[in-house]
């Protein structure tokens, strides 16, 4: 049997000549760890754990704090269920914490669930029925709606009936674009983080995607095409194009295709076409932010700025941030 390991061990040359992509063995069992990376989120986090201990399949979840100064801490203290643990972190950063807490989980599946947004009831049991119809996915994810800062839905994307995202191997199309968004909708399987890594600890921003990259790399990802996650949206957020531009996302597009494990796995001479398609798909993202909290100025730019890498490019884009007017 192929581990992850091996498959990082080879040889370039080898990697690019395996037709097949990565087997991993498939346990008897189901367990899923939950980590949640928390930082003043004293407001969500409550609401947060119980939509994660809400979920009969989650084995454990590991809230990792990364040097609050509200009462978050004393929050996730007060909750009693033993499947509940707290480390701290000491202001590492996001994905430093998220490692940690990935490093001490016990589970076969981890769900990394940022602490102001909630899984939706059967969100864990779809992932898993989604697993056990793909034993070769590393990775399984869903899709998942928005909200605002009260918890009102703002998203329509209930609306995108039947849409389907790719399964199998999915690295091209994967560096192309994150179309997973937010950990919160997937289940990594454990062995197969651990071995890529976990999250690139010195990318600010973007590093869940090129961490999804290199997955895609070693392994083949299952879509289930169910909506599992209420994903706030407001002022605070990490990837909020009201205080984000494009190009704080430009250096996790240059780590992306600087990575030797995802470029010998990318069919021969597409890099520099993925690599335009990556710097479209994340400006696009900052116009469709920038729209939705009213920076319409903004958009405009960005969308200048998709014309001027492709005017091919742009009535698509345009289309994508006309419908985030509407919250799809």
């Amino acid at each position: 049997m192929i581990t992850a390991e091996d498959v990082l061990d080879l040889p370039v040359s080898s990697r690019v000549a395996t037709p097949a992509r990565l087997p991993l063995p498939v346990g008897s069992t189901t367990s899923v760890s939950v980590v949640i990376p928390a930082k003043n989120v004293a407001a969500y986090v409550g609401e947060t754990l119980a939509s994660a201990l809400a979920q009969g399949e989650v084995t454990e979840v590991i809230v990792v704090d990364d040097g609050s100064t509200d009462n978050t801490i004393s929050i996730v203290r007060a909750i009693r269920d033993p499947r509940l643990r707290l480390m701290t972190n000491d202001s590492a950063g996001v994905s430093a914490a998220r490692n940690l807490g990935a490093r001490h989980a016990s589970g076969e599946w981890l769900l990394f669930l940022d602490a102001d947004d909630r899984l939706r009831a059967g969100a864990v049991a779809a992932l898993l029925a989604a697993a056990r119809g793909a034993p070769r996915a590393v990775l399984v994810y869903g899709d998942y709606n928005t909200i605002d800062s009260e918890g009102r839905q703002i998203g329509r994307r209930d609306l995108l009936t039947g849409r389907r995202k790719p399964s199998g191997d999915v690295l091209t199309r994967l560096a192309a674009g994150n179309f997973i968004v937010n950990g919160g909708i997937a289940l990594a399987r454990a062995e197969a983080f651990r071995a890529i890594g976990g999250f690139d600890t010195s990318l600010r921003y973007c590093e869940d995607w090129h961490c999804w990259c290199r997955l895609a790399a070693i392994g083949e990802f299952e879509f289930a095409p169910k909506l599992l996650l209420d994903y706030r949206l407001h002022t605070a957020n990490t990837m909020n194009a009201a205080i984000r531009t494009p190009q704080d996302f430009f250096p996790a597009i240059a780590r992306v295709f600087d990575d030797g494990l995802i470029l010998a796995r990318l069919p021969e001479g597409t890099a520099a076409r993925l690599r335009q398609a990556a710097e479209i798909h994340l400006v696009t993202y900052s116009a469709m932010q920038a729209v939705r909290f009213g920076r319409y100025r903004e958009a405009f730019t960005y969308l200048g700025m998709v014309g001027r890498r492709s005017l091919k490019s742009l009535p698509r884009s345009a289309l994508r941030v006309a419908l985030a007017c509407f919250g799809i």
